[in-house]
């Protein structure tokens, strides 16, 4: 069972050489093995997965035509999971159990798929190391020392350890992406609104997007097929159809792509490793028959600049609803406004999300909206028009995923590491394009990453290019 892909564990489960019991099993133990060194999993639902294995087992025949029966997924702990703790990695929401569920977990529920259990995050999706949350911080499976990137670290790693069989995360600028490539395996973010941020945690409201993290690209593509779609509950959501990505896959239309490299985002300090891997892999793609260009577009320093007002502005904004009314009260009646504000935004935030509530509340106020917020988003219109400009002669954009490989503790430090390690990803995001990261090789021992951008809703190219160089590098 190591390391099995949904798609591979899918054929064995219907083929009956596996049962659901001992998939949850072999999954359970594998947390038990590892969580403590890794800590993966904010909380893990053993007895509800057992029982969900077991009524798979014992209903086969009905349970086997859902599309994700038997498997066992690790959901991010930023979804909302009707009746399972929900903490977003903050102490504000200890406790805090939903009555309802998100509609990406309500999809992948109603095609038969068991939670193992929600897995750790940046508090509040605030960091790109996994470090911020109140629960402690996930570290990297490759090496221990070394950070998972944020802030999906727990569901990446939980997925490169093989405590899951693959996991959902989410992505602002690269929360997806970075842990995706610092752990070696498969992320997908999807284009902004064609998966449905219902019932997530809002973090940047104009730039979050929903999306799988696993260890193939076929499964990347299956997972997809599943979640995304039009939802009557976020007007943002594609009321376009959702083409069966999965059975779509066809690596030869390689051959028929043109390609572009930004050459800024080769400009940008790339260790060693990730640069020759990244030139590796374009010689692949060159010997599958695609045509690749060099390409200049605006300086992703700009990028870096625009998601530092704008995501800290919606943060602000988005944070404001945990208030003290209803989340971050410890029982005790508060007879000061000095403790009431102490017992909230005090004790229940941590300092990366106040210092992003703080800028974020800088930037929007009176007098300095327009020359802060405004000017970000007048500048978040010229890269998404930089982007068109590219998407009208090439297909897709291939670069790095991330300038280095996993970072340690210390490199957390800065206030800015986030957009500094996000700087390859963070322009797409801002103009909604979904983008693919799949691992290409390992420089002294660490996974490095390839990174593919497509236009709006044309995720089946980038999934094709993915699948088809992953052939060749396994």
């Amino acid at each position: 069972m190591e390391n099995l892909t949904i798609t591979k564990l899918r054929e064995k489960l219907l083929s009956k050489e596996l049962s659901a019991t001992e998939v949850v099993q072999y999954y359970l133990s594998q947390i038990d093995k590892k969580e403590k060194d890794l800590n993966a999993y904010i909380t893990v639902t053993k007895e509800e997965a057992l029982e969900k294995a077991k009524q798979f087992d014992e209903d086969f025949n009905s349970e086997s035509k859902k599309k994700m029966s038997g498997i066992p997924i690790a959901i991010k702990d930023v979804y909302s999971t009707k009746d399972i703790l929900t903490t977003c990695g903050s102490h504000i929401l200890d406790g805090y159990k939903p009555v309802f569920e998100s509609t990406v977990t309500k999809k992948l529920l109603d095609e038969g798929m068991i939670i193992l259990g929600k897995s750790n995050l940046d508090q509040f999706c605030h960091g790109s190391s996994t470090i911020t949350s109140y629960y402690g911080p996930t570290r990297n499976p490759h090496d221990l020392t070394k950070l998972p990137g944020g802030s999906s670290g727990g569901s990446a790693t939980a997925t490169a350890a093989d405590m899951c069989a693959g996991s959902l995360g989410t992505e602002t600028a690269g929360s997806i992406r970075l842990p995706a490539s610092w752990c070696g395996v498969v992320g997908l973010k999807p284009t902004y609104g064609r998966v449905s941020r219902y019932g997530v945690l809002a973090m940047g409201s104009s730039l979050d997007s929903p999306g799988p993290i696993v260890k193939s690209v076929e499964d990347a593509a299956y997972m997809l097929s599943i979640i995304a779609g039009y939802d009557k509950n976020d007007f943002t959501t594609y009321k376009s159809d959702v083409p069966d990505y999965y059975k779509n896959l066809d690596p030869s239309k390689i051959k028929d792509m043109r390609f572009a490299i930004p050459k800024e985002y080769l400009e940008v300090d790339l260790t060693d490793g990730v640069r020759k891997n990244f030139e590796r892999s374009i010689e692949i793609l060159k010997s599958l028959g695609a045509q690749i260009d060099e390409v200049s577009i605006m300086d992703p320093k700009f990028a870096m600049a625009v998601y530092t007002v704008t995501c800290r502005s919606e943060v602000s904004s988005n944070l404001a609803r945990y208030d003290g009314t209803r989340y971050g009260l410890d029982g005790k009646e508060k007879k000061t406004i000095k403790e009431y504000f102490e017992s909230t935004r005090g004790m229940g935030l941590g300092e990366e999300p106040k210092r992003r509530v703080m800028t974020g509340t800088f930037s929007l106020s009176a007098g300095y909206a327009d020359e802060y917020f405004k000017k970000s988003e007048q500048v978040r219109q010229l890269i998404r028009e930089d982007f068109d400009k590219v998407f009208k002669k090439h297909d897709v954009i291939v670069a790095p995923s991330t300038p280095s490989t996993a970072l340690s503790d210390k490199d957390a430090d800065n206030p800015l590491f986030g957009e500094m390690a996000d700087v390859l990803s963070e322009g797409s995001s801002e103009a909604g394009l979904p983008g693919l990261t799949i691992p290409n090789g390992l420089d002294d021992g660490m996974p490095t990453g390839i990174q593919f951008i497509s236009n709006h809703l044309e995720e089946q190219k980038i999934l094709d290019v993915g699948y088809g160089l992953e052939r060749e590098l396994k």
